[in-house]
């Protein structure tokens, strides 16, 4: 099938780079809303990690009795030692307070009046110098209604902190909103799309060049890499009218398909060249397109099945996301799944057309070859390897001590995995936004000088009578950790009661509050909840369900490293080393966002945890990468043995063919992850720093010195199957080569 689609590409090239372009236009400007439709930015959400459990379910119960719509508010600083006391100011709020009342959609305007009885003390801030004025709008306005009621509601705030600044000289009003936030949040997305792209393609470029000799062959990789961002997030628009999409998913997915294609994009162009020149050196005298039809046939036989081995190495690790019931890692799973098949496309169609397109000109001299400093460099790390190099040097001085690289590598990926037994979990809101951010900064106020009207850590719904309700928050206020308790609220025909704690709402001491509410229940039905009881549930979930996730990925790439090579001891291998670089690149993880170092180089301020959807989501993805630099190295190593070659010599030969193209695609996909890294969305930077590091640690002391050691150790035992095994190899595995 493989050839065929080589053949077919080869006499059509134009019609595949033609029909690509139309549906990546498409498909990219229906994302950008360039149509007049809403675009993908548009549809984003910034809600919390949640999961199915008590928490949510409280939250739900509450939201059915006293459904909540929109709210924006208003922080009046500055107001002086009388603070909103003050007459001139009383007078400015009421007057505004009338005005905002009169606003189409609003159902209830707070403010600190002295009209407004003792209920206005939280609406002025601890040190008595501020206010906070809350407009809350009807529930019942959604989608234009909505969005036309709060911008109006917005001009008359800052109407009103103008008439308070008139009023109280050295005053300063601030607006915010949650609509707001989220604005904030996917605003910073685009961002740092941008600044990833432009961090990661011309470096990535560069690499290609140098690893290519010239601009023609390397470009051919990046064509595809940009293919591959128009159609992901074309991809992610449509996913984003069936699923709810978080905004670090934008990123997060498109950092992998443009990594994924430009890897398999440097594949196919080396194998291609690789093949055009062995067909030059045995003097094949067809025509040019006849020799180029030949090329792209072998090429995708060999190098399109290893991506087609690699890609569905990948989309499995990611169905392992699916398992979870945490709405945003099914929805990173779904959409990482569509580009990964994107990538796969684009590698087999849209590569091999240009590829054609471009003919014997990929093989002649390029840029490297007119510069001295890059002709030297182009020898050394080149994409066709010479017999004997750097590499079979390497696998060589491996297998003369494979016991003492076996272990002093491994010793070194636990000490730098060590980190992961401290691992916190949280899930941020606000602190994901760079310091410096407006929205973060006006959240950030009001949970420290506004604390009675901000949201408590930890809310117990009660399906209880008032005064039972009293009895127990009286109770709740003497346990650890409770910093107080405020006065039980009738919701419906339930009772809220807010808990709030000494120190970060999301720590340890607020978390352990959560399971002490949940095991030392009243004489009446509770519902925990609240920021820190999500963060609980969600945890139980990951160590509920990760096993069933980590069994469905182990299996399955079990199976499908089967049919590759045809033994046990081979995939078995593989999962092993997979445990030590992943547990590495977590531990980082965790060394530099958890416990705040090199937070000055990296640009961010630590949380004092890690972001719940982060280690499941790098272990997922971060399998799969490392599963596409295995499934490199194999199948050149099963190419030389099907040659003919002992292990020990397949293993020199398959390092040494496959050495500088891992290399060079690690290279090219730690630029990737790095540049996005380089963004300011905190989850982000800490998915990208964890797969950087997953692949730096993968390609270098994993391929490089842990798979020779290993497989030398083992000698031929490498390829044993149980006979049953090996006649299902017989009948239904694949090779590398015919």
């Amino acid at each position: 099938m493989l050839e065929r689609t080589g053949r077919w590409v080869a006499t059509r090239p134009l019609l595949v780079v033609v029909v690509w372009a139309l549906l990546v236009a498409a498909g990219a400007g229906a994302a950008l809303g360039a149509f007049g439709n809403q675009g993908l930015f548009e549809r984003l959400g910034s809600g919390q990690s949640s999961v199915p459990g008590e928490a949510q379910e409280g939250a739900e119960l509450l939201q059915e009795r006293d459904p909540s719509g929109r709210s924006v508010l208003l922080q009046l600083d500055g107001l002086g030692t009388a603070g909103p006391a003050a007459p001139q100011v009383q007078a400015a709020l009421a007057a505004g307070a009338a005005d905002l009342a009169a606003v189409d959609g609003v159902v209830e305007v707070a403010g600190p009046l002295a009209a407004a009885g003792p209920g206005a003390a939280a609406l002025t801030s601890t040190d008595g110098t501020s206010a906070l004025v809350s407009v809350a709008l009807d529930p019942g306005l959604s989608g234009a209604a909505a969005d036309r009621a709060a911008e109006e509601v917005e001009q008359r705030l800052h109407a009103l902190a103008d008439d308070v600044e008139r009023a109280s000289p050295g005053a300063q009003g601030r607006v915010g909103s949650v609509e707001a936030l989220v604005d904030d949040v996917n605003a910073q997305v685009e961002e740092d799309l941008r600044t990833g792209e432009a961090v990661a393609l011309p470096l990535s470029l560069l690499v290609m060049v140098v690893v290519f000799g010239g601009f023609l062959a390397a470009g051919v990789p990046v064509v595809g890499a940009l293919v591959t961002i128009g159609g992901g997030l074309a991809a992610l628009l449509g996913f984003s009218h069936v699923i709810d999409l978080d905004a670090s998913v934008v990123n997060v997915v498109t950092v992998l398909g443009l990594g994924l294609c430009i890897d398999y994009g440097l594949l196919v162009v080396s194998r291609y060249r690789e093949e055009l020149r062995a067909l030059a050196a045995a003097g094949h005298a067809a025509s040019e397109r006849a020799v180029r039809t030949r090329a792209l046939e072998a090429t995708l036989r060999t190098a399109g099945r290893t991506v087609v081995f690699s890609a569905v190495t990948i989309a499995v690790s990611l169905c392992g996301l699916l398992v979870f019931r945490a709405d945003i890692l099914r929805s990173m799973g779904l959409a990482s799944f569509s580009v990964v098949v994107l990538a796969l496309l684009v590698a087999l169609t849209l590569v091999p057309a240009l590829l054609a397109l471009g003919g014997a000109r990929l093989t002649r001299p390029g840029l490297a070859a007119r510069l001295p400093g890059l002709r030297a460099l182009a020898r050394r790390t080149g994409d066709v390897a010479p017999e004997e190099g750097r590499f079979s040097a390497l696998a060589r001085r491996v297998q003369r001590r494979p016991w003492t690289v076996l272990l002093a590598v491994s010793a070194v990926l636990l000490v730098v995995a060590s980190p992961v037994l401290s691992l916190q979990l949280r899930s941020d809101g606000v602190q994901l936004l760079p310091v410096g951010n407006p929205s973060r900064e006006f959240f950030t106020d009001l949970e420290e000088r506004f604390p009675a009207a901000s949201s408590p850590a930890v809310t117990v719904v009660a399906d209880a009578a008032p005064e039972q309700a009293q009895a127990y928050a009286a109770q709740v206020a003497a346990l650890p950790g409770v910093a107080s308790v405020d006065p039980p609220v009738a919701v419906g025909d339930l009772v809220s009661i807010g808990v709030r704690v000494d120190g970060d709402p999301l720590g340890t001491g607020a978390r352990d509050l959560v399971g002490d509410l949940r095991e030392q229940r009243p004489g009446f039905d509770t519902w925990v909840t609240g920021q820190a009881a999500g963060v609980v549930d969600f945890t139980t979930e990951l160590v509920t369900r990760a096993p069933y996730a980590a069994a469905l990925v182990v299996v399955a790439t079990f199976v499908l490293l089967f049919l590759m090579t045809g033994a046990v001891l081979v995939p078995l291998k593989a999962l092993a080393m997979n445990v030590l670089s992943l547990g590495a690149s977590l531990g980082v993880v965790v060394w530099v966002f958890q416990d705040g170092n090199l937070a000055g180089p990296l640009g961010f301020t630590s949380t004092g945890g890690v972001e719940t959807f982060v280690p499941p989501l790098a272990l997922a993805f971060g399998f799969g990468l490392a599963m596409d630099y295995e499934v490199f190295l194999l199948a050149r190593i099963l190419e030389a043995r099907q040659a003919g070659a002992t292990t020990d010599v397949a293993v020199v030969v398959g390092l040494q063919r496959s050495g500088r193209i891992i290399t060079s695609a690690a290279l090219i996909i730690v630029l990737v992850f790095a540049g996005f890294a380089a963004g300011d969305l905190l989850a982000v930077k800490e998915v990208g720093l964890a797969l950087a590091v997953a692949v730096a640690v993968d390609a270098t002391l994993v391929r490089m010195l842990l798979v020779p050691a290993v497989m030398t150790l083992l000698g031929e035992r490498n390829w044993w199957a149980p006979a049953l095994l090996r006649r299902l190899h017989d009948r239904f595995g694949v090779s590398e080569g015919s």
